[in-house]
């Protein structure tokens, strides 16, 4: 008899959290290292927000609520995507969760029978893979082009479907890309799905990010295309628009009251409810006017970061950055890197039993922690199938410019420290 269950060898991890253990280590070596690795907005939450929770405390609000979610707040969610999208939410259709994490495991246990397949963007949201394996799925990665600033177009989408397809996930905007949908493109995505998937499939529509974009763009949602409110669970949450991760506050918008009824029934089996405190505070930062301001102060200084970083890494030889349209990433190709470093012939001499733990990027990104003082992630921790010959980093500007510079100065350093990387490598120490 073994310790653990076979099932547990399928599920993977979101190496953002991780990798803090790395910057421990490395820290207790007497490193400084600039945090550019996890995706968490560096301001706190706003005070009225705060003070919400606590008067809601004090007041004895501390005890069980009803398991989809307080209904003051599902009013609220409900009025802000029918005003959003320009359809009709039904409160009752709502399920609040822990996080806007809960939604991706629901649906995955609730419409994928093993076998079927799960389209999902790549790179893309860690957790999107790590599900679809370890639920059983054939994980399908939608692979995402740095030519096309990530963003895929209704023919790429339609190439993929076929009649074992079952959930089709979408982010926009993206982690870790920064890629936006435009209009254009969700309603011809809309279209292949109609014309191409059976009415059971469904669309995982991760707008987590969705008030946080750059240039004037707009967000578009795929809830809002024809044919698509019937098919469309839509994801968002507390956690980046209002510097609330901590909180840990989401919610899905499911087809129908019957979905709604599952997703509820998962909250019951596994947590009751989503805390009340946190829910009443949930619903200050969608109706408190003071909001809109906040979040615009805050977006303005992501996309000065923004500005900032893609041509300071463009400047760095051998690596190329799109331009990302929102989020609050970076998302470099170091291919070119690691060409000079050497990093390639480095990975292809490693013992096999190494080698598959790790990649050339990975490889890379270790380097930057454990000899220059900086931690990134790198592609693989976004979607590893068929990603073998990518190489990308990503960098998180959900944090101030002082340290973005910084950081970015010491990539620059370590892009022509091939002693460095030779010495780093042929110590074997922290490859993975």
């Amino acid at each position: 008899m073994v310790l653990f269950a076979d099932r547990m060898a399928n599920i993977g991890s979101e190496n953002a959290f991780k990798v803090g253990s790395d910057i421990a280590i490395a820290q207790s070596q007497g490193r400084d290292v600039i945090r550019l690795n996890l995706g968490e907005p560096d301001f706190d939450t706003p005070e009225f927000i705060c003070k919400t929770a606590c008067d809601n405390l004090m007041a004895g609000n501390t005890h069980y609520c009803p398991p989809a979610g307080i209904i003051p707040l599902r009013e609220a969610l409900a009025n802000q995507i029918s005003e959003t999208r320009g359809v009709t939410i039904d409160p009752e259709t709502i399920v609040v969760t822990p996080g806007a994490k809960p939604p991706i495991c629901y649906s995955l246990l609730t419409y994928i029978n093993p076998g079927d397949e799960v389209i999902y963007p790549s790179p893309g949201f860690p957790i999107y893979e790590s599900w679809a394996t370890f639920s059983g799925a054939k994980p399908v990665p939608l692979h995402l082009k740095e030519s096309k600033g990530f963003s895929f177009s209704a023919d790429e989408l339609g190439q993929l479907i076929t009649p074992k397809t079952k959930l089709i996930i979408i982010n926009s905007p993206s982690n870790p890309t920064g890629g936006v949908l435009s209009s254009d493109d969700i309603l011809s995505i809309a279209k292949v799905i109609n014309e191409k998937s059976n009415e059971n499939v469904r669309i995982y529509s991760d707008e987590v990010y969705e008030n946080i974009l750059f240039d004037g763009s707009e967000h578009h949602s795929i809830i809002s295309a024809p044919g698509m409110q019937e098919k469309t669970i839509l994801v968002s949450g507390h956690s980046k628009s209002y510097a609330m991760t901590g909180w840990r506050l989401g919610f899905a918008v499911l087809p129908s009251k019957l979905e709604a009824n599952v997703f509820t029934n998962l909250n019951i089996n596994i947590f009751s409810c989503t805390p009340p405190f946190s829910q009443a505070a949930g619903v200050e930062a969608y109706t408190n006017p003071q909001s809109a301001e906040i979040v615009s102060k805050m977006v303005k200084n992501f996309e000065e970061r923004r500005n900032y970083a893609v041509p300071a890494l463009n400047a760095i030889e051998g690596v190329t950055c799109a331009n990302p349209k929102g989020a609050f990433y970076v998302f470099p190709n170091i291919g070119g890197i690691c060409d000079t470093l050497g990093v390639f012939n480095h990975y292809n001499s490693l013992p096999a039993d190494v080698a598959r733990k790790t990649s050339p990027s990975k490889l890379f990104q270790m380097f930057l922690i454990y000899h220059h003082g900086v931690a990134t992630m790198d592609r693989q921790s976004f979607g590893a199938i068929g990603a073998k010959d990518m190489h990308f980093l990503r960098l998180s500007t959900a944090t101030d410019l002082n340290s973005i510079k910084k950081g970015i100065e010491r990539i620059d350093r370590a892009s022509k420290d091939k002693k460095g990387f030779s010495e780093f490598i042929l110590k074997g120490e922290h490859l993975y």
